[in-house]
């Protein structure tokens, strides 16, 4: 059986979708090929790779990819990451299956360093649940 393509979109191409690209490829090996795509994207959070690296995930190769349609229509599934009211999902071709993951963008937390590392540590642990449930399938 070939390994089910999924591309991860978000906003800013940072966090989530690095985040949920690096479990995906550590715990699907095999099952998943993974990709990871955003609106604008930015680069990547050091909060998020020292929390992958928690994890004995090393994302920090990773770089940021802008949303391409006609390699969405490539994929399997694509999964929106998007969350917070300002942000936009990409409009999807209709062909296009689409799973829709609303989680906060950690970037966004305000507070002391251990604050947000928190949130990052939050939101990092929400996509390798969602990520463990999308393999058994």
């Amino acid at each position: 059986m070939r390994p089910i393509k999924v591309m991860f979109v978000c906003t800013g191409n940072s966090a989530r979708s690095q985040m949920a690209e690096g479990f995906a490829r550590f715990l699907g090996q095999g099952q998943i090929e993974a990709y990871s795509a955003g609106m604008e994207p930015t680069r990547l959070n050091p909060h998020a790779v020292a929390v992958m690296r928690e994890k004995g995930i090393d994302i920090s190769g990773h770089r940021s990819k802008l949303f391409d349609e006609d390699l969405a229509r490539q994929m399997d599934v694509v999964i929106t990451l998007c969350g917070n009211a300002d942000e936009r999902c990409p409009i999807l071709p209709p062909e296009v299956k689409r799973l829709h993951w609303p989680l906060e963008d950690p970037a966004a937390a305000k507070g002391t360093d251990s604050q947000v590392l928190a949130k990052f540590r939050e939101i990092r642990d929400q996509i390798e649940e969602r990520i463990r449930d999308l393999i058994q399938r």
